[in-house]
């Protein structure tokens, strides 16, 4: 990871522990919007056509959206579950294992897959897009042995962020399960991370494609694109939370409100909340107000160029 951006990484979170305990309330507000968001992104990552608006309403009502398959329910509540394991491990000290991983795995698939869920794949796969073809199945049970004796030998040697980003790295690469891989890839990254003190990291769905192709160069050697990637999205979490608590600072962290956002393309403050709302363009509801950043403006723009 570039050390420019560990150390402001690292800069965030000093300040954020200097600020704990945090404000009970503040905090619960944060981890219903982060559980939202993530639920969301995490999802749409991989295909499942809710709206953000949409997953709210599945995960806080319970009622069912016309037009929308069975299985896109099931992975929001699913993956709601997942976190609430996640924070439960957390709250108990519990070490990441195996066993977590299979349970988690489980919680992801439920009424999706029950007969592959927290099984590690008995077939051969290919991944869509992807430069690497992950290893047969016969060896998937050892690679994952190998690749917990690494987390364990790297705990403490290798920066948080940087070993929650390998981890994830090293996970997709072996692809251990028929299906879910990306949103339990995303879940472990955040349990470690959590487990240290930092907040859910979320990688958004409009930053699929980026995603995509910062895992396909690592693939080809080019790992730390991969991390700076995971090290931005973690950085953005940390500012998140800092201006939740520093309410007054977000233009010393890089936000700015759609107003100003509106000077850095041609689009409107209202049709920029649209794009907002509909998880379009990266940003953050705060205090009841979209705040988002000029490389996020730019980005979308770049985008519809191309």
């Amino acid at each position: 990871m570039d050390d420019k951006l560990l150390n402001s990484i690292e800069g965030k979170k000093r300040e954020l522990d200097f600020h704990r305990p945090l404000n009970p309330s503040i905090v619960r507000k944060l981890n219903e919007q982060f559980a939202l968001e993530w639920t969301y992104n995490s999802n749409a990552i991989e295909g499942n056509t809710l709206s953000l608006n949409e997953t709210e309403i599945v995960l806080n009502t319970g009622v069912t959206i016309g037009g929308k398959t069975v299985n896109e329910h099931l992975e929001a509540i699913n993956h709601k579950e997942g976190i609430q394991y996640i924070e439960s491990l957390i709250s108990k000290s519990t070490e990441l294992t195996e066993n977590v991983l299979r349970e988690l795995h489980r919680l992801i698939l439920k009424g999706i897959d029950d007969l592959e869920a927290g099984t590690y794949r008995r077939h051969n796969v290919r991944i869509v897009g992807a430069r690497i073809i992950p290893p047969q199945a016969i060896k998937v049970k050892a690679l994952m042995s190998e690749l917990f004796t690494w987390y364990y030998a790297n705990l403490h040697t290798l920066p948080i962020p940087v070993l929650a980003a390998q981890f994830h790295y090293k996970f997709v690469c072996i692809h251990p399960f028929i299906d879910g891989n990306g949103r339990v890839a995303r879940l472990l990254m955040n349990l470690i991370l959590m487990k240290h003190g930092f907040p859910p990291t979320v990688i958004l769905k409009v930053d699929r494609k980026k995603y995509y192709r910062v895992l396909n160069e690592a693939n080809i050697g080019k790992e730390e694109s991969f991390e700076n990637f995971i090290g931005r999205a973690i950085e953005r979490s940390l500012i998140i939370y800092l201006n939740s608590i520093k309410p007054n600072t977000s233009e010393k962290q890089g936000l700015i409100n759609l107003r100003e956002a509106s000077e850095y393309c041609d689009y409107s403050q209202e049709y920029l909340s649209l794009l907002a709302r509909k998880g379009k363009i990266s940003a953050v509801k705060l205090n009841k107000e979209w705040l988002t950043t000029r490389e996020a403006i730019e980005d979308y723009v770049k985008e519809l160029k191309e």
